[in-house]
C-alpha cells in the first residue's frame, strides 16, 4: 500500500505544548516541519531566539505580518507536497480563528489528507511553562501571560472539524504517551481512497 499524503496542524493557544509535541511527532515521522513563530521572525528578517515582546496586535505580531505567516506557512506545505510525493507536513501554529482553519482546508484539502491536532493543558501548567520559556535564551515562542488571557478570550473551538479531522489532546503527559496516542488515532482514522 502507498503510503498517503497528510498535513497535521498542530493547533491551540500559547503554551500548551503544541510547538514541542508538532516537532516531536514530525521527528518521529520524518515529516517537513513549519513552525509559525519561527517564519514570523524569519519573515521579519529576525533571529528565531530574539526576543519580541510585543502586544497584541503590535510589532511583528500585526495583523497583516500574521496573515503574511500564515500564507507563507501553506506556501511551504503546497511546496512539499508538489515535490515529495507521499510526502507528510507538520503545521504548527495557533490556528485560534476558524476561518485560519478554513484556509487550510480549501489550499491543502485536495492534495493531501488534512488532520488537526488541538493542544490543550491545565492553565497552572501554561503558566509554569511560559516562566521556563522566559529564562530560556533559545526560546522561540514571545508567549505571555497576558498574550495568553487575550487569546483565550478569542479563541474560537474547532466545532467546525469532525471526528475523522480532529483529535484533541491534553499535552500535560510524556511525549512518548502523546506519541503514542496519536499514532493510534491516524491509526483508527478510515482509509481514503
Amino acid at each position: 500500500m502507498v503510503a498517503e499524503r497528510r498535513v497535521l496542524v498542530f493547533f491551540g493557544m500559547i503554551a500548551t505544548g503544541k510547538s514541542y509535541l508538532a516537532e516531536a511527532w514530525a521527528r518521529h515521522h520524518s515529516c517537513a516541519y513549519y513552525n509559525s513563530d519561527r517564519v514570523r521572525k524569519e519573515l521579519a528578517g529576525l533571529a528565531p531566539e530574539s526576543r519580541q515582546p510585543a502586544p497584541v496586535n503590535q510589532g511583528i505580531y500585526r495583523p497583516e505580518l500574521s496573515r503574511a505567516t500564515y500564507d507563507k506557512l501553506l506556501e511551504m506545505a503546497e511546496r512539499e507536497l508538489e515535490v515529495i510525493p507521499h510526502s507528510c507536513v507538520v503545521l504548527d501554529g495557533s490556528y485560534q480563528a476558524r476561518d485560519e482553519r478554513e484556509r487550510v482546508r480549501k489550499r491543502l484539502m485536495a492534495k493531501a489528507r488534512l488532520l488537526f491536532v488541538h493542544c490543550l493543558c491545565p492553565e497552572e501548567v501554561m503558566r509554569e511553562r511560559m516562566e521556563q520559556r522566559q529564562q530560556d535564551p533559545l526560546a522561540v515562542s514571545d508567549g505571555r501571560w497576558e498574550i495568553y488571557l487575550q487569546q483565550k478570550a478569542r479563541f474560537e473551538m474547532p466545532i467546525e472539524l469532525g471526528p475523522e479531522q480532529l483529535l484533541t489532546i491534553n499535552t500535560n503527559q510524556p511525549v512518548d504517551a502523546l506519541l503514542g496516542i496519536l499514532d493510534e488515532w491516524i491509526g483508527r482514522l478510515p482509509v481514503v481512497a
